[in-house]
């Protein structure tokens, strides 16, 4: 339960940078959107209501009894991911979704919550200087085998969302240059094994398409160009809200979710691309302090694996809306319209929250 104490060293600075990123998500998906049924940005703001309640129920707990159930909370999420690949119901190409009389929920971003708590969980009393062979092992069976399973659905850009956190753990465990020099390898025969056997045409052709977008301007290439075009077209101060031509028009697709970043560029200029940043900076900036503030070795891993979890997505969003990254799927996190990414942010910063509340007791 929490205590006077702990709500005093709630960090409510960190709250407010969440909720604020939060809220520009509402405006420009309600920009990009609105025109459209299905009233987006009220669903939106209902799913950050929903979020808010549920980190602070969170925060009720602490954080080592979910360390203590991991495994159990991995197993479950495991059985799910597994079951929508038999029982699922194909929705927009993939079997990603369960259906909920009201709502319906992505179990493959509830997993990410899941896999860094089991990681955790594992390096909780890591005190060698080098990664071992079995720990590393280890730790890529846990990203892996639901890699495999989100991607079988098909949705590899979810998929691609683990490997930061993975690689998070490995930078703090510290790794030798044998077990580098494996997970390249492993790294090349997956990729090999991944472009002949598991990978869809359409898959395939995003990859292609990243080096040449003009070869097929009205198909693969489209997302990529139409992006580049509402970016570059708002200029220093944009064409104004609710006036851009590329995302009012149609003309730029999946705008309110995997594209919301471009449409800040095309309505709001660079000055405003560069004050969503600098807020969405500050943002990780201050979830990147927190680490100095855990006072045990499971929450530093926490800590560190929830930030590489959402700067590696928010990279991968940025670095897709510009052209350096094929199309995959990937929403800019709390910007982009989309309850499950959404519900799993919160709750991966409620975990940051609860490690740091409580750094003066698990000592």
């Amino acid at each position: 339960m929490l205590d006077r104490l702990h709500l005093v060293n709630i960090d409510w600075f960190l709250i407010g940078l969440l909720l604020l990123n939060s809220i520009i998500g509402v405006v420009v998906i309600y920009s990009s959107s609105h025109y459209l049924p299905g009233n987006y940005f009220i669903k939106q703001m209902s799913w950050i209501s929903v979020s808010i309640i549920i980190l602070f129920v969170l925060l009720m707990i602490d954080y080592n009894f979910f360390i203590s159930y991991a495994l159990f909370f991995y197993s479950i999420c495991i059985v799910f991911l597994g079951g929508i690949l038999f029982f699922g119901k194909l929705i927009a190409g993939t079997k990603s979704w369960i259906k909920m009389p009201f709502f319906q929920i992505q179990p493959s971003e509830i997993m990410k919550i899941a896999i860094i708590l089991m990681l955790a969980r594992i390096f909780a009393e890591f005190k060698q200087s080098h990664l071992p062979w079995k720990t590393g092992i280890l730790s890529g069976v846990v990203v892996f085998v639901p890699f495999l399973l989100v991607a079988l659905q098909p949705d590899l850009g979810t998929a691609l969302t683990y490997l930061p956190i993975l690689m998070g753990v490995i930078i703090l465990a510290g790794i030798n240059k044998k077990i580098l020099i494996l997970l390249l390898i492993c790294v090349l025969i997956f990729g090999f094994t991944g472009w002949k056997f598991i990978m869809k045409d359409y898959q395939k052709q995003r990859i292609l398409t990243l080096l040449y977008p003009q070869e097929d301007p009205l198909g693969s290439g489209y997302h990529i160009l139409q992006s580049k075009i509402a970016i570059g077209s708002g200029g220093l101060f944009g064409k104004g809200y609710k006036k851009g031509t590329q995302s009012q028009l149609k003309f730029l697709p999946a705008r309110h979710t995997d594209f919301v970043f471009s449409v800040i560029g095309e309505e709001f200029g660079f000055v405003g691309v560069f004050f969503a940043i600098l807020i969405y900076f500050l943002f990780l900036f201050r979830l990147f302090k927190s680490l100095f503030d855990s006072r045990d070795r499971v929450g530093v891993y926490i800590v560190f694996m929830v930030f590489m979890m959402i700067i590696g997505q928010f990279l991968i969003n940025i670095m897709m809306t510009i052209g350096l990254f094929p199309v995959a799927g990937i929403p800019l996190p709390l910007l982009s319209y989309g309850g499950s990414s959404l519900l799993t942010n919160f709750m991966a910063v409620s975990l940051v929250l609860n490690i740091k509340m409580r750094r003066f007791v698990n000592v």
